[in-house]
């Protein structure tokens, strides 16, 4: 639920926290112990692990956070096999348009995707907190490749081979997208693709 900004009213226990946390933590925080944020967040939960936690609150009746989550323990489903899962929710889906080499970019560096991809928009599955890409989905959703990082380096030393032109007994001899299509299904055929 969202609340209007400026009507603190409406996100009372937010507001409680927030008013505990400058009164109990902020307070007494000793800032020349503090050197990095790693520092402030250590001190964040052993604050919360230590004395919020097990503090009794008026709010909930006499009860401790932790005493009150306990009591509601049975009342709480859990996820069984989907907990797996979990983390493929919060990954981020981009839309991304396959150039013509089999390529997608993301935070300027470049990926392969599968080739037969090129010229299509696809999903990229990213995880934010990594900024790395996993892999490639359609747009419902459904995983259609991966995505490896290309090194720019390493091909351009890759030597390329051309798909030799087969020319076909049933096509006229002439260029044009029915043979260029025939010369790549039977180069794919040969190369056991």
């Amino acid at each position: 639920m969202y609340c209007r900004p400026y009507s603190p009213e409406g996100k009372g226990k937010l507001e409680r926290w927030h008013r505990t946390c400058r009164d109990q933590f902020l307070s007494e925080l000793d800032e020349r112990h503090i050197t990095h944020m790693d520092d402030l967040n250590a001190r964040l939960w052993a604050w919360l692990e230590v004395v919020y936690h097990r503090t009794p609150h008026e709010g909930l009746s006499g009860k401790t956070p932790l005493e009150r989550y306990q009591h509601d323990l049975p009342k709480i489903r859990t996820l069984g096999a989907r907990a797996a899962q979990i983390d493929t929710l919060f990954l981020h889906r981009i839309q991304r348009l396959v150039r013509k080499d089999g390529t997608v970019s993301y935070l300027n560096q470049r990926f392969e995707v599968p080739y037969e991809l090129a010229g299509k928009t696809v999903q990229l599955v990213v995880d934010p907190h990594a900024q790395s890409v996993l892999g490639v989905e359609d747009d419902k959703g459904n995983p259609i490749g991966s995505a490896t990082a290309l090194d720019a380096i390493a091909n351009a030393q890759r030597t390329r081979h051309k798909p030799a032109l087969v020319q076909s007994p049933t096509l006229p001899a002439r260029t044009g997208p029915n043979l260029v299509e025939l010369a790549y299904r039977q180069y794919h055929d040969r190369e056991g693709k």
